[in-house]
């Protein structure tokens, strides 16, 4: 084993299993919630999609984080790194407060433009009137993690993020079967899971500060960098975050049976974000190194790191796409007693296992893209890959099939146009800009 491969392991492995504890919130909510009923599920999906959309916006909190923090860090002006960090932690507390007061206020219009029904519809609700008051945590979460990344820690997330999960899941079923709380019970084992975790984070980064003399009160400055640095990564998020609703939309006008087909898409993509996330252990360690050699002005090994990074993201993806074949039939109950969604769960599955090779050479290349700081690029891929992705999935749900032709087009199209431009940018020189400061010409 190279130097390199044991540079990816020691932050790759931490992350992994972090990243797969993280999706393990929306796991527990799925499978809690969908005991409940196939509407209360359908209803999960709605609310999951909305809300994963609004934090999901944020998550350059984590990834624009982590690669100042790791060029100032291999730069070797570590007060700096945790300056930047500390800035990014302040700008998740102000963005958490507008998106919780507009998600509190336009819930309900918010889940009505999926037009699933009054029924789903009101579960969606109740789900999201409690979950929107997690979000600042959520996105404390984000800016704390990307500040530990970025120095090189994964392991301190891994921790948090595995007691998190658990806090999760006794609360979850204490308030929603112990309580009766229902749905809005789920929601709020889940928020309170999430006060905890950030509380967690946040002692561990303000404790690196102090001890470094960095400042804790908020720099105005600061956080404007901070959020000019990362509008390029919204609006990356931005355009993928759409492809994914999209997909929901597509669905609920994809079948005859609505509900059957939300519910059974829930699962699928709950399980997607799961193989997703640990796919993304690599792209965090791609993160990670790829900000600090790029602030040492090491080009060689960035490059040397990518094309290794790649060559893991092939042999990640094969396994993850086998194992997903091998466990699709017997999945389905593990979220829903209802045997049509076991019944469709099945090929929608299989399909996704045959894109798991090509996501994880797009989620390492998107990583050691974003470590570098080539946000601006991102955000007009991802408008590329928008553009033909969405009348693609609208036209497959259009067509015979219902629920499998879409996920054929998420593969296809939506993981395809995203390998092409990715390794295109990769195979260039123009993102390989070095030094403390991400800039772009």
């Amino acid at each position: 084993m190279t130097s390199t491969d044991r540079e990816i392991l020691r932050l790759a492995v931490p992350a992994f299993l972090a990243l797969v504890a993280e999706p393990l919130f929306l796991l527990a909510d799925a499978a809690i919630v969908g005991h409940l009923g196939t509407t209360e599920l359908a209803g999960l999906g709605i609310a999951g999609a909305v809300l994963q959309t609004l934090v999901g916006l944020c998550v350059f909190l984590a990834y624009g984080t982590t690669a100042s923090v790791a060029r100032h860090l291999g730069a070797g002006d570590l007060r700096g790194a945790l300056t930047q960090g500390i800035d990014g932690c302040w700008l998740a507390v102000l963005i958490g407060a507008v998106v919780t007061v507009a998600g509190a206020v336009f819930a309900r219009p918010l889940v009505d433009l999926f037009g699933a029904g009054d029924a789903v519809s009101d579960q969606a609700t109740s789900y999201l009137e409690v979950a929107i008051f997690g979000t600042t945590p959520l996105l404390l979460m984000l800016a704390t993690t990307g500040v530990l990344r970025g120095l090189q820690d994964t392991r301190t997330p891994l921790w948090v993020a595995v007691g998190g999960n658990i806090a999760n899941v006794v609360l979850n079923v204490v308030f929603v079967y112990g309580l009766d709380l229902g749905i809005a019970g789920s929601a709020l084992g889940s928020v309170l899971a999430q006060v905890a975790s950030a509380a967690v984070l946040v002692a561990v980064v303000v404790r690196a500060a102090r001890r470094d003399g960095a400042p804790l009160t908020p720099d105005r400055r600061g956080i404007l960098v901070a959020a000019r640095t990362g509008v390029p990564l919204v609006l990356r998020t931005l355009t993928l975050r759409a492809c994914l609703l999209a997909g929901t939309y597509a669905v609920t006008i994809a079948g005859r049976d609505t509900e059957v087909d939300l519910a059974t898409h829930q699962i699928a993509i709950t399980l997607w974000s799961f193989l997703a996330f640990a796919l993304d252990a690599l792209a965090i360690a791609a993160q990670a190194i790829t900000g600090r050699a790029l602030g040492a002005g090491d080009v060689e090994g960035t490059r040397r790191l990518t094309r290794r990074m790649v060559q893991w993201g092939w042999g990640a993806g094969i396994a993850s796409g086998l194992l997903l074949a091998a466990t699709s039939p017997f999945l389905g109950p593990l979220f829903s007693p209802d045997s049509d969604v076991h019944h469709l769960l099945v090929p929608v599955l299989l399909v996704a296992a045959l894109g798991q090779p090509i996501a994880g050479v797009v989620f390492v290349l998107d990583g050691v893209l974003i470590g570098a700081g080539d946000g601006r690029y991102l955000a007009w891929a991802g408008l590329g890959v928008l553009a033909l992705y969405a009348p693609a999935a609208l036209l497959a749900a259009r067509g015979p099939g219902g629920l499998v032709p879409v996920w054929v087009a998420m593969v296809v199209v939506f993981m395809g146009a995203r390998f092409v431009l990715l390794t295109r940018r990769a195979r260039s020189d123009a993102w390989l800009v070095t030094g403390s400061l991400i800039s772009r010409a």
